[in-house]
């Protein structure tokens, strides 16, 4: 039998100011998930008067996206500059969003309606450049955490981290538009919406500052947090691999059975939160549904992100002690089970009945909380709160397969890795804003997206159902499934961690990779042998 390292031997530890900081690179991200992919079909069926054009578009500029990822993740492979191998991509990709988006939302409603044309192109040749920005920055969250840390105990912290770092990009453009559109609704003599302030040019050219300054600074400081480790000491093993040909990485997937399990329950993750938190959706649940959109959209987001936090501290405490397979398990099963609850509720629900409606004593047709209310918030904080805190779970599970990768095979190529895995991520999650157009369509007859504006019906009632509950249910029972079959447990990543620690040592020492792969091999070459 082969000798290895201990498990603690060698193992690359973070600071805590890193661990915290290089996470604002998804923040600085999700601004613009927000900015973008929660308002752009709006913006260019309202603003740009495209109609299902924009919801289309968004969808495939998101297969786009994803197109892109695998060549800018191996592109990722194999850059090396004086500034590192991630920073570069985080400073271009910042730059080329802040530039597009700007154009998008400031320049583009200036062209005339007698030029529709341009406006279409516009539209689509813009969009397309910043998803080229957006995919070189989301590139890095998941590939620049290999060097962050190997730690059992401190890689799960990257998903609390991760969250907060969401939050603080993705939550403070969730509460501040809603409250600036406001701003730009046109009311009747009797204070009824009749213009929403989305379908206003003015909003846009207000939230886009903003949100370009918040990206910038949670950018910097996710820099600051990954600089120490961006260097060559910490790539694979030792910054010492094997070239790696396009044409072999198809080879690579095949054979990393964690990997694929994992795009599974990455993709059904995803799908079930850009559906169940789609702007759309929340705004015909809470407005056209329910009736008060101002007085419930806030509430509920708020009261959202109170019920994560204890999820939060629970999932990395059983990700620590069980590893990350078993707590994304258990707290995705909490959120469907919960979710059943708010199917129920939205079922039994009645447009002319306001004990059957949400009801908060806040603003103008704010109404005391009744039993219907607070059963919601008890079956809908839990259902959010677990599947908020699993969301970004398979983030860093993914250095776990691309250290996985490096013991199977010896090559450290967290590029790839992460953007394969954000490949099939998107391709589903791309489905989300043709899907709730599509489903308006279907079931309510809508040409376009509705607004606060648009009447109830029966059929946004089953439209609204559908997206907020029956398909991130659906998403999660595919993500049970693909955990069933995923290999890399927690005592299974302390293996890994161990082996590629001694095999580290041994190239450091004068080894060649091909020395030490066959001294300390990976589990599938040992029983070859």
């Amino acid at each position: 039998m082969t000798k290895t390292a201990s498990p603690a031997a060698g193992v690359n530890k973070a600071k805590l100011y890193q661990l915290a900081l290089f996470p604002l690179n998804n923040g600085a991200t999700n601004v613009y998930f927000v900015l973008i992919l929660s308002y752009v079909a709006q913006f260019g069926s309202s603003v740009l008067q495209l109609g299902i054009f924009a919801s289309i578009m968004v969808t495939v500029m998101r297969v786009f996206d994803a197109i892109t990822d695998p060549i800018i993740g191996a592109l990722m492979d194999r850059t090396s500059t004086k500034i590192g191998k991630f920073r570069p991509f985080m400073i271009i990709g910042s730059a080329i969003m802040a530039v597009s988006v700007i154009i998008l939302y400031c320049l583009t409603p200036l062209i005339p309606e007698s030029m529709m044309w341009l406006r279409y192109v516009a539209f689509v040749v813009v969009y397309a450049i910043w998803v080229i920005g957006y995919t070189f920055q989301t590139s890095v969250t998941r590939a620049g955490q290999t060097v962050l840390t190997n730690d059992p105990n401190q890689r799960p912290l990257f998903t609390i981290f991760n969250t907060v770092g969401s939050m603080l990009g993705m939550g403070v453009m969730q509460f501040l538009i809603p409250l600036i559109k406001n701003n730009y609704n046109v009311l009747d003599e009797a204070g009824k919406v009749i213009v929403s302030g989305y379908a206003r040019p003015e909003l846009y050219r207000i939230i886009t500052p903003i949100g370009i300054a918040v990206s910038v600074l949670l950018t910097i400081l996710a820099i600051i947090g990954i600089a120490e480790k961006d260097r060559p000491e910490f790539y694979g093993l030792g910054g010492v691999q094997e070239k790696v040909k396009l044409s072999e990485y198809a080879e690579i997937i095949k054979h990393n059975k964690p990997m694929q399990r994992l795009m599974v329950a990455g993709a059904g993750c995803k799908l079930a939160l850009a559906i169940a938190t789609n702007t759309t959706v929340l705004l015909a649940l809470y407005g056209i549904m329910m009736g008060n959109y101002d007085s419930l959209y806030l509430p509920m987001m708020i009261l959202g992100y109170v019920f994560a936090v204890p999820f939060f501290l629970l999932s990395v405490r059983t990700s620590q002690k069980k590893g990350q397979k078993a707590s994304l398990t258990r707290y995705v099963t909490v959120a469907l089970c919960s979710y059943v609850g708010v199917l129920a509720l939205l079922i039994l629900s009645n447009h002319g009945n306001p004990a059957t409606m949400l009801s908060f004593p806040f603003g103008a047709n704010g109404g005391p909380i009744n039993l219907y209310t607070i059963a919601f918030i008890l079956f809908f904080g839990l259902g959010y709160g677990a599947y908020y805190a699993t969301a970004d779970m398979p983030i860093p599970m993914v250095a776990d397969c691309s250290d996985y990768e490096t013991y199977r095979s010896g090559k450290y190529i967290p590029g790839i890795m992460g953007t394969l895995f954000s490949l099939v991520d998107k391709l589903v999650s791309s489905l989300a804003q043709t899907l709730v157009a599509f489903l308006f369509l279907i079931f309510a007859g809508l040409g376009e997206l509705p607004t606060d504006a648009t009447p109830y019906s029966a059929g946004i009632k089953v439209a609204v159902i559908v997206m907020f509950c029956v398909i991130p249910m659906i998403a999660w029972l595919a993500t049970l499934w693909a955990m069933h079959g995923y290999s890399l447990t927690g005592e299974k990543m302390k293996e890994i961690q161990a082996v590629n620690t001694a095999r580290k040592q041994g190239i450091a020492e004068g080894m060649t990779i091909e020395e030490a792969m066959k001294k300390w091999p990976s589990e599938s070459e040992a029983v070859k042998k």
